[in-house]
């Protein structure tokens, strides 16, 4: 049978991995996009840029502690961060479906307008696309952006050693669960508002206090557990995470629990996970809780030689498991 996309190939997990490693990678293959970290470094005239896009299709719009304009300048801003660029511009292109109403249409760039001068970025170009009513679902956003690397920062997934601490700056999988909440008009008492948020001026503060990090990424798609797991791969090394020390919010694991999700797997949109060597992690800890981006921030594990590539998850109860990639996709349309 002719082999077709699913939903699944776009989760950021092991089917958007194989799609990537075998379509993509072998047309544009280039030690720039090798490294497959959230974005390319390249050097100009002696000075390091990263560079990164990103497309945005959530559903719905507009979420509690979010909506579509906001996730697609802070999705960009942050893939930059991870990277220790300082964000400087962004593009901003939109495919918007045949009768989409102007009123939103302003709302939503009103949005990207206060997110931009939140984040200390500038969006200097753009594309507009409509399509025929039926071709597109309301709006679709892609942003890219550009920032620098200062000289001594080397973050990169390759850097992870054995021995590294792992670090997460707060709760996780408040973003996919605002989000699916949302959608399916789930009326719960307490309801959970997005973490959609700038990373880049924590991330400043880390590196103005260590710029020696290993590597950061920031858990969107596929949440903490893809996260680690690519990795991982990448860095060919094993991963140890202690369950009991991940923070989730008891809110975020109720709904999980009725709604049968791994709150492991849910994505996240304003978090980071840091690979820090271990005689500075506690320090480094004690730098991002002293920001109010971080004030929930853990140490939940440790890096170590074997098994390569895979995870291990110490469990709550005691025993221990393989935490793999997602396979599947939970909760499409999630960013």
């Amino acid at each position: 049978m002719e082999e077709k996309i699913l939903l699944a190939h776009g989760s950021g997990g092991k089917l958007s991995h194989d799609l990537i490693r075998e379509v993509f990678l072998p047309a544009f293959d280039n030690p720039m996009l090798r490294p497959l970290d959230d974005s390319a470094q390249v050097v100009i005239e002696g000075k390091r840029l990263a560079l990164s896009t990103d497309s945005y299709v959530v559903k719905p719009l507009f979420y509690k502690g979010g909506d579509i304009g906001r996730l697609a300048v802070f999705g960009t801003v942050n893939d930059l961060a991870m990277c220790g660029a300082s964000p400087l511009f962004l593009s901003a292109s939109f495919v918007i479906e045949e009768g989409f109403p102007i009123a939103t249409l302003k709302k939503v760039v009103h949005s990207m307008k206060v997110a931009s001068e939140e984040a200390g970025v500038m969006i200097v170009t753009g594309d507009t696309k409509v399509v025929e009513k039926g071709s597109a679902d309301q709006i679709f956003i892609n942003t890219a952006g550009v920032g620098f690397i200062e000289e001594g920062v080397h973050l990169s997934s390759s850097n992870v050693k054995p021995g590294d601490r792992v670090i997460v700056s707060g709760f996780m999988g408040d973003h996919g669960i605002s989000v699916i909440t949302e959608r399916e008009g789930l009326g719960f008492r307490q309801k959970v508002a997005s973490d959609c948020a700038p990373l880049n001026r924590l991330v400043k503060k880390m590196l103005e206090f260590n710029p020696s990090i290993h590597c950061l990424r920031d858990p969107t798609r596929g949440g903490l557990a893809t996260s680690i797991n690519e990795i991982a791969q990448q860095s060919k090394v094993g991963i140890c995470i202690e369950e009991a020390s991940i923070p989730i919010r008891e809110s975020v694991r109720g709904v999980c629990e009725m709604l049968g999700f791994d709150p492991l797997y849910v994505a996240n949109e304003g978090k980071l996970v840091a690979f820090v060597e271990s005689k500075i992690a506690e320090r480094i800890l004690g730098v991002l809780k002293a920001d109010e981006m971080g004030v929930d921030s853990a140490i939940i594990g440790e890096v170590v030689s074997e098994p390569r590539g895979k995870v291990i998850l110490k469990t709550s109860i005691g025993g221990s498991r393989i935490l793999d990639m997602l396979t599947g996709d939970l909760l499409p349309r999630i960013c």
